[in-house]
């Protein structure tokens, strides 16, 4: 039960969704999202990481 309590607050994240929302077509490499998003490296990895 807390694995699936961890994924539904980990997804409850607008950024994470966004990536996702990227992710849904194929592969991306984090530079790829990192340019879609206009966002820092380090934080997209911090949110790829969770």
């Amino acid at each position: 039960m807390q694995k699936l309590l961890d994924t539904f607050k980990a997804l409850s994240d607008e950024t994470r969704l966004r990536i996702l929302k990227l992710l849904e077509h194929g592969e991306l490499c984090v530079c790829d999202v990192v340019a879609a998003l206009d966002m820092i490296q380090p934080k997209v990895s911090f949110h790829l990481a969770v």
